[in-house]
């Protein structure tokens, strides 16, 4: 591959140097239990050892300030999985001297906080020092949890450090993220992921070093591009090829060993958090700026990582109407019958109608002006309230209704040449008055000269 040597020259950069037996850290496992999945075993122990959060940890940040000032702050940690989320939580704690306790979100409740208040209360009266609470996948505590830690926060009792891989505008409450500094993790990236690759292999205590197992280039290559960033599915990965690569009898870990410990990719899309909404956002914006490639590449994301494809047809749909409207009537028959073939087909054959409808969408011209219009009109409507129908344009279905003036003086467009008539439609306040103005894109162009010939 090309790029191997630049990715290797800079794994090799970032490689810290090998742990020794001294190292501890809160939660530090036992480091003869090979049972202990190697990616918990080669947790960094010290803060060296991370790779892949340099920006965070750069001279004059928040975090490289507070672990050399010895301040404590609340964070929120918010990043992909395995970007080392708790592991720099467990240095915070270690550096900073504090007592620690870690938490999942999925498994605890209002309880088990009082618990470590009470906990953490004691220890604050004892030592004067508040202690470090690791809150992981804060998301998942609903709002009255949440509020149960404000006040220990406010207080200094807890040092609250959450976790959290969803946008925390949506899923943290407003006065809990208000007292915590918020600090976004990067995924690793490839040459992250090669470092820890080759320092796991490298190290007997705690990783593969006892194997004797190297790795061909290829190989830390496909490793580092399987793992999409994440260190927990790489280590995990490697692990599994180096077992097969042991029964195997091969002195280095090959691609192939890591094809099959790695298996079919799963993409990270999550169908109703933040990546489910970037990913069609991105399809949507792809299609309205007529790149067929950009919007093929972002249906292939969704229907890869699982997103209903009904979906995918609905939005196709509704962009249809909103982003081409009358510049091609055809489009919107297009996007129905995509929706129809995808329903009556199923998948995988329903990928093939979405791609031909993804495509005309693409290249078709573009006209939000029935969109905008509505917009335009409901807008005075809300503004100036039902305003009488003329009565010209009433219906008059009985006599009583007809000696009132219902329906008088209407003039039927059909008995007219051309099929048309001078005529006011519009409330009488709002004479005059245009909502809809047809763009110079595709047929709408021709709507818009007759339009403007019976405006004037």
């Amino acid at each position: 591959m090309s790029d191997e040597p630049d990715l290797f020259e800079r794994a090799a950069a970032r490689r810290a140097r090998p742990s020794t037996a001294s190292d501890s850290s809160p939660g530090s496992v036992g480091l003869a239990d090979r049972a202990v999945p190697l990616a918990e075993r080669m947790r960094p122990r010290r803060l060296e050892e991370v790779v892949g959060q340099e920006r965070l940890l750069a001279s004059g940040r928040l975090l490289r300030e507070m672990l050399e000032g010895g301040h404590a702050h609340s964070l929120l940690l918010w990043g992909p999985p395995g970007c080392g989320k708790t592991t720099i939580a467990r240095l915070l704690s270690q550096h900073l001297e504090l007592p620690f306790t870690a938490l999942s979100a999925v498994l605890a409740g209002v309880k088990d906080v009082r618990a470590i208040v009470d906990k953490a209360e004691y220890e604050r009266r004892a030592s004067g020092r508040p202690t470090l609470l690791f809150l992981d996948e804060i998301h998942r505590f609903n709002k009255a949890q949440q509020d149960a830690l404000l006040p220990h926060v406010e207080a200094g009792t807890l040092v609250l450090v959450g976790a959290t891989t969803e946008n925390p505008s949506f899923e943290v409450i407003a006065p809990l993220l208000s007292r915590l500094r918020v600090l976004t993790l990067d995924p690793l990236d490839e040459a992250a992921v090669a470092a820890l690759a080759e320092r796991a292999l490298g190290d007997s205590e705690r990783g593969l070093g006892e194997s004797g197992l190297g790795i061909e280039n290829d190989a830390l290559s496909a490793l580092a591009q399987a793992a999409q960033g994440d260190a927990r599915m790489a280590l995990g990965t490697l692990e599994v090829a180096a077992e097969l690569a042991a029964r195997a009898s091969a002195e280095r870990i090959e691609a192939r060993h890591v094809a099959e410990a790695a298996q079919a990719r799963v993409l990270r899309h999550d169908r109703s958090g933040e990546e489910h909404f970037n990913v069609v956002s991105a399809f949507i914006k792809s299609l309205r700026g007529g790149d067929a490639d950009a919007a093929l590449y972002y249906l292939a994301r969704m229907l890869e990582a699982g997103e209903d494809p009904l979906f995918i047809a609905r939005r196709m749909v509704i962009f249809a109407s909103e982003d081409i409207g009358n510049a091609d009537p055809r489009a919107l028959s297009v996007a129905v019958a995509v929706k129809d073939a995808v329903h009556f087909v199923g998948l995988p054959e329903g990928r093939i109608p979405l791609a031909q409808g993804v495509t005309f969408l693409a290249g078709a011209p573009k006209s939000n002006a029935s969109y905008v219009a509505l917009d335009r009109a409901l807008e005075e409507v809300r503004r100036s309230g039902a305003l009488p129908v003329p009565m010209h344009l009433r219906n008059a279905p009985t006599a009583l209704m007809r000696e009132h003036g219902y329906g008088k003086g209407y003039q039927y467009p059909h008995d007219h040449e051309g099929h048309w008539v001078d005529e006011d439609y519009l409330p009488e306040k709002l004479r005059g008055r245009r909502f809809f103005e047809p763009s110079d894109q595709g047929e709408e162009a021709e709507s818009r000269k007759r339009l403007d010939r019976r405006r004037s």
